[in-house]
């Protein structure tokens, strides 16, 4: 059986949350570090809003419901972040930051907001999508190119738990499986 890092087990949940599995290799592909600027929208229960804050210099995470937002903020000061900006806006109308270094966008038809993204990125930054369904990762990536991202990449990130004991070991036949595609593109350098 998986267990979440203590950090998790902590925090409320509301609205479906990214899980560690997707977050660390969101981390991993992105490039985020100490002096990123990252704008999370969809911010939802705010664990990806927490973990790119515990890397990040700041983090802008963005959602449209004033409800979630409320999750967000209790996670947020939970755990003492204070690099976090909460926005109850919309990004598919306006991202406020300029030369952000990383937009994650966990929300349903986020190609609705790549125009927005595409301004607020440096150039040469990353724009990480999460869908849980194939269809939707298909007109995105359809999106990304019309718009000259570069570097498109979609993967799918599966944990599956091994069974150790002394009579034998085996993988698990239970695990955490399918949760949601990850799609990475880059902004253009010019």
């Amino acid at each position: 059986m998986f267990i979440y890092p203590k950090l998790y087990r902590k925090l409320r949940r509301g609205p479906q949350v990214i899980l560690p599995k997707d977050i660390g290799t969101i981390l991993a592909y992105s490039g985020v570090g100490r002096d990123s600027v990252c704008v999370d929208a969809g911010a939802g229960s705010g664990w990806l809003t927490i973990s790119l804050a515990r890397v990040a210099k700041h983090v802008y995470g963005y959602d449209i419901r004033d409800d979630f937002l409320g999750i967000t903020k209790h996670n947020v000061d939970l755990v003492g972040a204070d690099n976090v900006t909460l926005k109850n806006q919309d990004v598919c109308k306006k991202i406020d930051e300029r030369d952000v270094d990383l937009v994650t966008l966990d929300m349903p038809n986020a190609e609705k907001a790549l125009r927005n993204v595409k301004k607020a990125l440096k150039p040469g930054a990353c724009v990480v999508s999460y869908f849980p369904n194939i269809e939707q990762v298909k007109k995105y990536v359809q999106k990304l190119e019309a718009l000259g991202f570069v570097d498109v990449y979609t993967t799918e990130t599966i944990l599956r738990e091994m069974l150790v004991r002394k009579e034998g070991s085996r993988p698990a036949t239970k695990g955490l499986w399918h949760t949601g595609y990850l799609t990475f593109a880059r902004s253009p350098l010019a």
